[in-house]
């Protein structure tokens, strides 16, 4: 395993220099699922929210998420992001809605943190959403499942 690369020599915090990393295609996939009673998966796929499309506005929230990972978490350099896909699954058997993201970029730095924030921006939503009828949801498994491009190469969760 490498150093963490957020302290210098001395300690401190600091944004990790990539001007000398070539640039190259970055993919990161992250998925997640959120727990909810079998009645909010219902209205959920149903469209019977009283606040809207939820899935239709997660996906909205977790592609801007995306985005604005570098004013979220201090130390992530802003990335021009190519490509954002948010995929939602209601499933029965959790209940609940299982999430995936795919983010890219071509740039000198991973695209980890924006697949990972705007899967929980994502999730997140659904809770703001639906917390009116289901204040006990849980947020599961949120983990990076992929990572493709830069000098470390093509990373896949075991």
């Amino acid at each position: 395993m490498s150093e963490l690369t957020h302290f210098d020599p001395s300690g401190q915090a600091w944004m990790v220099d990539v001007s000398a990393k070539q640039e190259t295609l970055r993919i990161a996939i992250a998925s997640g699922e959120i727990h909810m009673l079998p009645d909010t998966l219902t209205r959920i796929t149903a469209g019977e929210a009283s606040k809207g499309d939820v899935l239709g506005i997660a996906r909205i929230a977790a592609i801007q998420g995306a985005k604005r990972t570098a004013e979220l978490i201090p130390l992530c350099h802003p990335l021009p992001l190519t490509k954002v896909t948010v995929q939602f699954t209601p499933d029965p058997s959790l209940p609940g809605v299982r999430c995936t993201v795919q983010a890219e970029t071509v740039g000198r730095t991973g695209v980890e943190m924006e697949a990972l924030t705007a899967l929980q921006v994502g999730l997140l939503t659904i809770y703001d959403m639906c917390k009116a009828v289901d204040r006990g949801m849980v947020i599961h498994n949120v983990r990076l499942l992929e990572k493709q491009g830069g000098k470390s190469g093509h990373w896949v969760a075991g």
